[in-house]
């Protein structure tokens, strides 16, 4: 008995700093105003999948042919601070094919050259500061007129960054309710005076 404690207890921190890596594959086309992705842990365990549009409402997310869900564009700035857990996220790789049009005119060759200029300065400052990350660019051009991205990016993290985040979310709440019941308790406290 007590052997199999120790090994469930063995094993299961091992898991918990075990890394575990989350992979995004997307596949954008401006002409349609669609984004297809996929998200899945150690790419074979799809988590989420559909695609992606852009409304006046905001962007919709087609989860299934069923279900969508549309974040207002109001909305995205409190939406973002809802996903500060994603600061445990370290970025592993991340690859992007760009294909643009106009193959036989200047417009498309220069900006298929401007984005392939833009990336690389970009792509040299993320590699000075995080040398391990893999990134990769490639930009083709193509004779159909439009703008095709295709993106895959790796993150990697572990129980323990995630458990810390959420304990940090967990405790900013506490504290937030904390605050709101002092403000209130004041508040009725200067009525009654």
């Amino acid at each position: 008995m007590g052997d199999f404690f120790i090994g469930a207890l063995f094993f299961g921190l091992l898991g918990f700093l075990f890394p575990v890596f989350v992979y995004l594959d997307a596949y954008g086309n401006v002409q349609e105003n669609k984004c297809w992705f996929s998200i899945g842990i150690y790419k074979y365990f799809k988590l989420a999948g559909g695609y992606a549009q852009i409304r006046k409402e905001g962007i919709v997310f087609h989860l299934s042919k069923k279900k969508a869900v549309i974040v207002p564009y109001a909305d995205m700035t409190a939406t973002r601070k809802k996903f500060e857990i994603t600061k445990g996220f370290q970025l592993y790789r991340f690859h992007q094919i760009v294909e643009t049009g106009l193959v036989n005119e200047p417009a498309g060759i220069t900006v298929a050259a401007a984005i392939q200029a833009l990336s690389a300065q970009v792509f040299s400052v993320l590699q000075t500061a995080h040398p391990f990350i893999s990134l990769k660019n490639s930009t083709l051009l193509s004779e159909e007129r439009g703008l095709k991205v295709t993106v895959q990016a790796v993150a990697v993290f572990n129980g323990l960054v995630l458990s810390v985040a959420f304990a940090k979310k967990l405790l900013e709440a506490f504290l937030n309710w904390i605050r709101r019941k002092k403000s209130t308790a004041s508040w009725k406290k200067r009525q009654n005076n």
